[in-house]
């Protein structure tokens, strides 16, 4: 039986082969640019990717919402589109605009809201199922672009800084160790977040609802707290790093000025490559533009702090 690494593997060389807009924009990467910031302990990647404009300046207000067709649900999708079924509920499908060199979309086949509760335990699935990715998922108001259908996305590994800053004993350490998970938290990385480890998912889906069902009550007028979340699998364990989040958009998105910068940050964003559409907001962003940008959109190590009191 062909495992769902070889599947996708095939998927990707058929689809490029076969899917002419697929092909063009994998081939573009080659001409995104990359700059780097250097903070005191880490780095954090820019890059001006023009082919994400759509994403990034996603309409997800409920009118927009309401006025376009869904191109997440099968009867829209392109033609050209092919999927790879995972399991009974999910699709695995090509990212026709990418940020990474292996970009996927894994879409339920129902057309149902963006909600993470009780959809955590395919999202470590996923991870075992494809080791070689980081699986991620943006909530409804954290970067979704289509927050009116279910979905996670996947990039290879490898790309995301936090891969080795999670390495870094300066950054990140392990804060408890209780029944087979671990809680590791993070210290002078610009944006509020924790991480879990642990060799067993129903373990891991526990720590998760509890942490949820706490930082639901501090946000009862969202449709669920607001989370960014980045879950991968490897010799046998999960990590998973969240992200909790308190605003969707910061002021720079919506200034009408020179200060307007268009980044709706998301997982791949605060997993450390910033994507800017624009060339000119890739030209001009700085470090005390992402210091300030970060902490409007994540919590403060204060604020998450009181969350993860006897968590596990």
């Amino acid at each position: 039986m062909m495992s769902y690494s070889d599947g996708v593997k095939e998927l990707f060389e058929s689809q490029l082969a076969d899917w002419d807009l697929a092909n063009a924009n994998y081939k573009q990467l080659d001409n995104v640019k990359t700059r780097s910031l250097i903070f005191e302990d880490f780095q954090v990647l820019v890059q001006y990717n023009p082919g994400r404009i759509t994403s990034s300046a996603a309409k997800v207000d409920t009118k927009s919402i309401e006025a376009r067709p869904c191109f997440l649900c099968g009867k829209n999708r392109p033609a050209q589109q092919r999927g790879l079924a995972f399991g009974s509920d999910l699709t695995i499908l090509v990212n026709p605009f990418p940020i990474f060199r292996k970009h996927l979309t894994i879409v339920a086949n129902n057309h149902t809201d963006q909600r993470i509760g009780g959809n955590m335990m395919a999202m470590l699935d996923l991870a075992r199922e494809l080791p070689d990715y980081q699986i991620f998922y943006n909530g409804p108001q954290c970067g979704a672009s289509a927050p009116d259908h279910f979905h996670f996305q996947a990039g290879n590994k490898g790309f995301l800084p936090i891969e080795n800053d999670f390495l870094s004993e300066t950054l990140c350490k392990l804060s408890v160790a209780k029944d087979d998970a671990e809680l590791w938290q993070w210290a002078g990385y610009q944006r509020g977040l924790f991480s879990l480890k642990s060799a067993s998912a129903e373990r891991l889906a526990e720590v998760f609802d509890k942490f949820c069902c706490r930082f639901a009550a501090l946000q009862t007028d969202r449709p669920e707290p607001m989370l960014n979340i980045l879950a991968s699998y490897d010799k046998g364990e999960w990590i998973v790093h969240l992200f909790p989040r308190k605003l969707h958009r910061p002021t720079q998105y919506f200034a009408d000025d020179d200060s307007r910068i268009l980044l709706s940050p998301a997982s791949v964003d605060m997993g450390g490559v910033i994507i800017t559409p624009r060339e000119k907001d890739f030209l001009k962003i700085n470090k005390d533009d992402l210091t300030d940008i970060f902490s409007q959109v994540s919590l403060s190590n204060n604020e998450l702090l009181p969350l993860l009191m006897d968590l596990l």
